[in-house]
């Protein structure tokens, strides 16, 4: 096999690799946000916030890549149920931060007991690497991502690098 076969089967393999992760990825959110009478935007908004306690409607939207309509129903959904707070940012009305409720809080905890949901899951994945394969592979993940979070810009404009 030439170099440039060899090239493009590597490629096509990582990618391949990334879409199986992604594949199952989305079927135990799926699963973990139907358990638990939620829509998949509203798993999301609630695992978004989770990490910061509090933040920003727009950077939930920036974390999940949700369309607008989609995050404020999900948001809207989520106030109705006792599950996060919303309230306008001091100084600027324009801007809106969730935050979780304890009941909300409970429902986080509740998740990641589930016995085969997602957090169980990934707990289980994440023991049967060894310290270094656990390190080593967040470290190539961090890489992969920021390698393609500096190609976005010029994705996003639909332009081509040779």
């Amino acid at each position: 096999m030439n170099n440039e076969n060899q090239k493009l089967m590597q490629s096509t393999q990582l990618l391949s690799s990334f879409w199986n992760v992604q594949k199952n990825l989305i079927r135990l959110v799926q699963k973990s946000a139907i358990e638990n009478d939620l829509s998949v935007p509203q798993f999301s908004i609630l695992m978004a916030i989770t990490l910061h306690k509090q933040m920003t409607q727009k950077t939930v939207g920036e974390k999940t890549f949700l369309p607008k309509s989609t995050l404020s129903q999900g948001v809207d959904g989520l106030v109705r149920e006792g599950l996060i707070n919303r309230q306008q940012v001091e100084g600027n009305r324009r801007e809106t931060l969730l935050s979780l409720t304890k009941k909300g809080e409970r429902l986080i905890c509740t998740i990641h007991q589930q016995e085969g949901g997602i957090h169980q899951v990934f707990q289980s994945v994440s023991e049967m690497l060894t310290k270094n394969q656990y390190e080593d592979l967040l470290e190539s993940h961090q890489q992969i991502t920021t390698y393609l979070e500096a190609e976005a810009p010029e994705l996003e404009q639909g332009e081509c690098k040779k």
